[in-house]
């Protein structure tokens, strides 16, 4: 009965609520959760949600929850027990619902955090307990719009439904179904987690492939970039600059100091973004970070 949408009779009311009675079971409808137009009177049939509250008391609302029994909605997650599972919010007023550490991954690292989003419904088990349950691969298939051909490239916002060892599965914020390999994450992608990627590649599932790394360019520091700029705005792309370029020279012209200067071209150097000549005491742009990605 619990978790379900049901019709009962009023058989009391006072300032603050309404009781109902369903099949011998009374239930409290406090007036702030009634919808209806006409308030209730003695007697009348209503029609509402039934739960237990964190007191366990039985109540009715007709405020329905973002989820149920034949009903996804997402959910926010508010609270992760690794002994029990994690406490989703699905619009009650006064109760969450838990996520079961049975329905979540072994690896604790890749569980939801407080304020993921989960695309949950509900189910009752015999006691008389609602949990939430996650959306399956097929109700993710069925929600899924189909993507342009233009994607490369783009940024997209996403929120991963399932994390393996793999990679993470993803669902856009325009529902399109993408993957994330492992090689392509920082660190491993949790379920919920809501994060922005770019689009690499669509794979032969007819997914996107996606990327949650940070672009080439924008990994380099400002003095780097300002390097780079400065190289850009080169016809030969060269600069006569090198690592034992005068500090006085490199402070006119770059405004940084020598060390800084060397910091940033150790990392263009590492990344092969620039060459450097010794001998001829200049650096050469040979590799355009932010070419690349716009290829």
């Amino acid at each position: 009965m619990l978790g379900t949408i049901a019709k009962g009779k009023v058989i009391d009311q006072n300032d603050d609520a309404y009781y109902v009675q369903i099949e011998g079971v009374t239930y409290e409808l406090k007036r702030k959760e009634i919808t209806q137009e006409e308030p209730p009177k003695l007697g009348d049939e209503v029609k509402g949600f039934l739960y237990d509250d964190k007191q366990h008391n039985r109540q009715m609302t007709q405020f329905l929850p973002f989820a149920q029994a034949d009903q996804y909605g997402w959910s926010k997650v508010t609270d992760v027990r690794f002994d029990l599972g994690v406490f989703v919010d699905i619009g009650l007023p006064d109760k969450d619902v838990v996520l079961s550490v049975d329905d979540l991954p072994f690896n604790k690292d890749v569980w939801p955090r407080k304020d993921d989003q989960l695309l949950v419904h509900l189910e009752t088990d015999d006691k008389d307990r609602i949990w939430a349950k996650l959306a399956d691969e097929d109700i993710f298939d069925q929600l899924s719009a189909h993507f342009p051909t233009d994607m490369k490239n783009k940024d997209v916002f996403g929120t991963v439904y399932s994390s393996r060892d793999v990679g993470a599965f993803v669902i856009t914020s325009d529902y399109y179904l993408a993957f994330v390999h492992a090689s392509q994450m920082a660190q491993p992608l949790r379920v919920g987690e809501q994060f922005k990627g770019r689009v690499v590649g669509i794979s032969q599932y007819g997914r996107l492939n996606l990327s949650s790394l940070p672009r080439a360019f924008e990994e380099i520091d400002d003095d780097a970039q300002m390097i780079l700029m400065s190289l850009r705005r080169k016809r030969d792309k060269t600069l006569p600059f090198y690592d034992k370029s005068d500090a006085q020279e490199i402070k006119n012209y770059f405004g940084i100091s020598k060390s800084a200067f060397k910091r940033a071209l150790g990392h263009l150097l590492k990344n092969r973004y620039v060459s450097e000549d010794k001998e001829a005491g200049s650096i050469t742009l040979i590799n355009d970070p932010e070419a690349e990605e716009n290829e």
